[in-house]
């Protein structure tokens, strides 16, 4: 049976502030908890109103701080614009004031102006994905010292403190060298709402092949995929839940600078009718009966889901409250009222 998790854009509706944004998402968090959900991830944008939260580490940390039980991600902390030892030292003092419950998610990102403004480049982001990824996953292994020297990065050799405990890293991938990498690292992957099961199936395969080549166990890997999920009881219910997410998108994609000139945007409405058929948005049983069926497709052991569709914090919150009792994850019907 899969976990559930929550994964939280902090997305900037039409009517909210960005700073209410950001708070909604605690509000969000606390009530996947109330609700019996299994964790909460959260995102990383920046200069766009897509996601509000430009540190997903810095969001995981408070959002650490307001809950007791549930694990708290970054779907995903974007390696391109990072240097690995900072991220890996955030980690690792995430793991040490909360241990157990921190969930380290990391991804190349794509070729924004952010690229430009944090001095990383394009060229890192084109070619040193992997050298980042490497560095990362020596600086949180358990190591007591590490140094490096490659093409983006050099460490002398320095003591790692707080000392990493080996504590899992996820790395998104949306294509497969991505995922052949991870296989390699011995990585699970982090796998996005844009694909069909399908994909996410043939890039799983690719993993476990490099995975088994390079010497690790590719059944001990807990995979993780991530699904819009709306309980809506009615066509209205969904015609509102396209709307507000089209919104989004529309408005909060489009603001994304691209150090790559002609790259076009898609057709939001269009993506997001794909979606609602192909994701889990419907009754509660349906809602349920797709995760699962999912699940099985793929032999994913977490599930994110993306509940903030409706941009209304109320109907948000309920949302999440219904998800937790479809999923029979715990929730009961006094979470429904439960508002941090």
């Amino acid at each position: 049976m899969s976990a559930h998790d929550v994964f939280l854009l902090g997305g900037v509706f039409p009517g909210t502030a960005p700073a209410e944004a950001l708070r909604q998402v605690v509000s969000y968090a606390r009530q996947a908890e109330a609700s019996g959900l299994d964790g909460a991830w959260t995102a990383e944008h920046h200069f766009i109103e897509y996601g509000a939260s430009p540190s997903a580490t810095l969001m995981a940390a408070h959002l650490l701080a307001a809950t007791e039980r549930i694990q708290i991600g970054t779907a995903v902390a974007v390696l391109s614009t990072r240097h690995p030892v900072a991220l890996g030292e955030e980690a690792a003092t995430l793991d040490a004031l909360a241990p157990g419950r921190f969930r380290l998610g990391v991804g190349r990102g794509g070729p924004w102006i952010d690229l430009d403004v944090f001095a990383s480049g394009l060229d890192r982001y084109e070619r040193g994905f992997e050298e980042g990824l490497r560095l990362l996953a020596t600086w949180l292994s358990g190591a007591t010292e590490v140094a490096h020297a490659g093409e983006f990065f050099d460490v002398l050799p320095v003591r790692v403190m707080p000392p990493g405990t080996g504590a899992p890293l996820w790395v998104a991938a949306t294509g497969e060298g991505t995922a052949r990498l991870a296989g390699r690292l011995g990585l699970p992957l982090l796998l996005g709402m844009h694909a069909p099961d399908e994909e996410h199936c043939s890039l799983i395969g690719a993993w476990r092949s490099e995975a088994e080549a390079a010497g690790h166990d590719p059944d001990a890997a807990e995979h993780v995929s991530t699904h819009l999920a709306h309980v809506a009881d009615t066509p209205a219910e969904t015609g509102r839940l396209r709307e507000s997410l089209t919104e989004l998108l529309a408005r909060g994609t489009g603001q994304y600078v691209s150090l790559k000139p002609g790259r076009t945007q898609r057709d939001h409405g269009a993506y997001v009718d794909w979606m609602i058929g192909r994701h889990a948005v419907g009754t509660a049983a349906h809602v349920a009966e797709r995760l699962a069926a999912s699940a099985e497709a793929t032999g994913v052991s977490r599930q994110l889901l993306l509940v903030e569709g409706r941009g209304d914090p109320e109907a948000v919150r309920d949302n999440i409250a219904a998800l937790g009792a479809a999923l029979n994850t715990g929730g009961t019907p006094a979470a429904a009222a439960a508002r941090p």
